[in-house]
């Protein structure tokens, strides 16, 4: 696996790579399923794959369905909709029955670029993270995608994994050990903390290197887990360096800005600064990278914030 494959190709692979090793793995799509790349597990397990149609809702009650007669189903959709049309089901038949299904939830973000607003998914974190017993996991690149695959089937009880359409900068190589509300510090520093999810880790990191120049330590911790939060982390790198950054590519009502903002104000009162999509639709574009960087998501802007929330200590 490359790190710098797009998101949903690895997860793909992975998630078909798995079907290999345990049998009770099932995989259920809406005719996205060349988008999703859930058609790869379909081509190799054709009696355990199952093709909804454009039905979101209906996909998630075969999915607990599944659950109930003790399959692993993965449900798979794009998140925009999956977060708008299935929402009740997810909170009913998911959540408040506590069943063991997996969402993995495709093109998430901006990254389905040339779709529109319609299909951006931009507020789908804030939704799941609201729904008691949903775990939330928003993997950085390729390699993590891809590991996440197994630990997700192999947990108890509702996840929400949000998967890109694009490539992310890399970030990770196959010594990536992962656990489900475990963040992942990428680099030390003493001055200011970044807080990244998604594609902005990669990003946070090369702000990291721009701040360095400039004299500027800067930590960079991953939280590929919004729920359940990290808050150990998060409030040793506030106490650590007084002053943080979040970064996401979702807006920043209701995300990782947030959920940190959350935890700072009842734990460990700390400057910060949220980098994310500033409450408004986005537009379309000619590539997911310029997307985000027309819409408070580029490197500058990490480096912007770093700096400003420095001047606040």
């Amino acid at each position: 696996m490359t790190s710098n494959m797009p998101m949903r190709n690895a997860y793909g692979i992975a998630l078909a790579d798995y079907g290999e090793i345990n049998p009770d793995v099932m995989v259920l799509d809406v005719d996205t399923c060349s988008s999703t790349q859930s058609c790869l597990f379909g081509e190799r397990f054709p009696e355990r794959f199952l093709n909804i149609g454009i039905a979101e809702p209906c996909l998630i009650d075969v999915a607990v369905g599944l659950a109930l007669g003790g399959m692993i189903p993965f449900a798979n959709g794009f998140s925009a909709l999956l977060a708008l049309r299935a929402v009740e089901q997810i909170r009913t038949c998911v959540c408040y029955a506590r069943t063991n299904v997996k969402i993995a939830a495709g093109y998430a973000g901006v990254s389905d670029y040339k779709d529109g607003p319609t299909h951006h998914s931009i507020m789908d974190i804030a939704t799941m993270r609201a729904m008691p017993e949903m775990r939330v996991i928003v993997p950085a690149d390729a390699v993590e995608a891809a590991k996440w695959v197994p630990l997700v089937a192999e947990s108890d009880g509702p996840v929400y994994l949000r998967v890109s359409r694009a490539a992310t900068l890399p970030v990770h190589d196959e010594s990536l050990q992962l656990e489900i509300g475990k963040g992942i510090t990428l680099r030390d520093g003493g001055d200011v903390t970044v807080i990244a999810t998604g594609s902005m880790v990669g990003r946070s990191l090369l702000a990291a290197q721009d701040l360095a120049v400039q004299g500027i330590g800067a930590r960079v911790v991953e939280i590929h887990t919004i729920k359940p939060l990290d808050v150990d982390t998060i409030c040793r790198a506030a106490e650590g360096t007084g002053a943080i950054v979040t970064a996401e590519e979702h807006s920043i009502v209701g995300g990782l800005g947030g959920a940190v903002a959350e935890v700072l104000s009842e734990h460990c009162p700390t400057p910060l600064e949220r980098v994310g999509i500033r409450d408004t639709f986005t537009r379309t574009a000619p590539d997911p990278e310029s997307l985000m960087d027309a819409f408070g998501l580029a490197v500058t802007d990490i480096v912007a914030a770093a700096k400003q929330c420095l001047a606040r200590k």
